[in-house]
Formats: structure tokens, sequence, C-alpha cells
């Protein structure tokens, strides 16, 4: 089947609030964000969206549907921290006092968007 082979795919997930989604991926996050329809495109680097949808009976997903890759990952937990961003520990993940996993892969910060949705800074290299 050939017919995906050179389309331009991309993802999406959904919020319970794009107002919240929209200030929070734009204004906390600081990506470029666009709206059209009642939904939002996140246009992250290497000219790839991503989809934000509406859904009055979202649930979050209970995985990470967003790494963002980090020169810095002390950096940018410290600049996410100042503007409200709070990350997540989990009881199976050990954390140092910042919310950074540091064992088994990269260096790995886990918050939630608004709607609940898990995202990440994990550092490169």
């Amino acid at each position: 089947m050939t017919m995906f082979a050179n389309t331009k795919a991309f993802s999406g997930f959904a919020v319970d609030d794009i107002a919240a989604a929209k200030k929070f991926y734009g204004q906390t996050l600081g990506l470029r964000v666009s709206e059209s329809n009642g939904m939002l495109t996140l246009h992250i680097a290497g000219d790839r969206d991503i989809l934000v949808y509406p859904k009055p009976n979202h649930t979050p997903a209970s995985f990470t549907i967003l790494n963002f890759p980090v020169d810095d990952i002390e950096k940018a937990v410290d600049e996410l921290t100042e503007r409200g961003v709070r990350f997540e520990r989990y009881d199976n993940l050990q954390a140092d006092d910042k919310g950074i996993h540091r064992v088994g892969g990269p260096p790995i910060a886990w918050f939630t968007d608004p709607a609940g949705n898990v995202l990440s800074v994990l550092q490169e290299g």
C-alpha cells in the first residue's frame, strides 16, 4: 500500500478546554499556536503540526503524549517552574527535588497540560 507513503501525517490529542490549552501551549510553553474551526494547531520545530481538538468528556491519556527534547534539563525545569508548571512525581520512579528522573535513560521530567495530558522535557545527548 503506497497511498500514505508521501502524505504529511500529523498527530493530535484532545483537551476539555481550548482556551486554557491555547494559553498554556502559547504563553506558558511559548509555542506558536493558531486557532481555526474551534481547534488549535501547535506549530512545533521541524515543520510539524499537532492538532488539539475539544472533547467535552475528555479523559487524559495515561502516557506521555508529547516530549520536548532540551539541551539543559535543569534550565528547562527551572524556567517552566517559574512559569507555574508543576512537575509530576510517580511512586515507581525516583526523582530529584526538581522532579527530574535520572535512572535508566535520559534525564526526564513529566508535567501536565490543563486537561491533564502528560508531557515531558528530556535532555538530549
